[in-house]
């Protein structure tokens, strides 16, 4: 086995890693850091996913239908819904998933959007919270794929392109609708979250083949099982902690993505010695008795930035003890 191990959020901006790590023990991601490899700083791909996986640009949106089971033949762009966070500062994106749409509400407001996009495509759903648009005829757009603009301030100007203005009157319409809509009535009178506005992004085709890394990828989102479905790699929910398999793996192991985006250090801390128990110190372990023959650490940041670096471990390198384990304010 070689062990990929893509951890989004595990990388900090300066600023703020010296107060989140001070007091956090983790002794097996100090070793990791301390005797493994560091590459060169990476680019994240469309800013959320790890290097070498994906080809730019990434049709996520077919992805998607493909990863839930479905097909997609044509065009597809992901239309998703969100709630609008509104501080003094800022107007942030929610991650959809929070709000917890159930399936009859999913469907209620996708019927009532419909008529908007008919001149576009047809409006669907992978999952109650990921909608996608079967696009009709081209569309010339400029956005952030959903992931990397989690949390972060919206951008007025966004979508921009040569379609962006007419996509950004569209969307003001939408969001008139949705405020007006019972759905949202009824989701606010009872304190939940409203579907303020819809993100487009991830334009683009299925592509029917692109180049294989690795032969397992362990992950929760469906744009990459739908990415394991053109390169015949298998595909598998995220286990809660390591397991051996065979040949190269990739896991995605996302837990500490939500507080680093959010900068909650005490939150990041927890997550990060979970990550620690459930999957750094195992994958040490196995390294260390051969079931594992290396293992890459890719953090990545959750800023909007799409900086990442490596860590490369075999076993030669653990066993170099005059390497001592590193501090972890090396996390930039």
């Amino acid at each position: 086995m070689r062990l990929t191990l893509f951890v989004p959020g595990l990388l900090l901006p300066e600023e703020i890693v010296a107060g989140s790590v001070h007091g956090l023990d983790a002794p097996a991601l100090s070793l990791i850091l301390g005797r493994g490899q560091r590459s060169a700083p990476l680019e994240l791909v469309d800013g959320w996913l790890p290097p070498g996986f994906i080809p730019q640009p990434v049709p996520a949106a077919a992805l998607r239908k493909v990863g839930a089971g479905g097909t997609a033949p044509g065009d597809w762009l992901c239309l998703d819904p969100v709630h609008w966070r509104v501080s003094h500062e800022a107007i942030t994106l929610d991650p959809p998933e929070q709000l917890c749409l159930s399936a009859a509400e999913s469907l209620s407001l996708i019927a009532a959007l419909q008529p908007l996009f008919n001149d576009w495509g047809e409006l669907s759903a992978s999952a109650p919270a990921a909608w996608e648009l079967h696009l009709a005829r081209p569309l010339s757009i400029e956005t952030l794929a959903l992931p990397a603009a989690l949390d972060r301030p919206i951008d007025p100007k966004l979508p921009g392109g040569a379609d962006g203005q007419a996509w950004r009157q569209l969307i003001a319409t939408a969001q008139t609708l949705l405020h007006a809509h019972p759905v949202n009535q009824e989701r606010e009178a009872t304190g939940r979250s409203s579907v303020s506005s819809l993100w487009p992004w991830g334009a683009g085709a299925w592509l029917p083949a692109t180049p294989r890394r690795f032969d397992t990828v362990l992950s929760n989102d469906p744009v990459l099982a739908g990415s394991c479905a053109t390169n015949g790699s298998r595909h598998a929910p995220l286990p809660e902690r390591f397991m051996p398999s065979a040949g190269p793996t990739l896991a995605v192991v996302d837990r500490v993505a939500a507080p680093a985006r959010t900068l909650d250090a005490l939150a990041w801390g927890a997550a990060v010695q979970s990550l620690e128990a459930d999957w750094l110190a195992p994958a040490l372990a196995a390294l260390r008795h051969g079931v594992c023959r290396s293992l890459e650490l890719i953090a990545g940041r959750c800023d909007g930035s799409g900086r990442a670096v490596s860590y490369n471990l075999d076993r030669p390198a653990l066993l170099r003890f005059w390497r001592r384990p590193a501090d972890l304010v090396h996390l930039t």
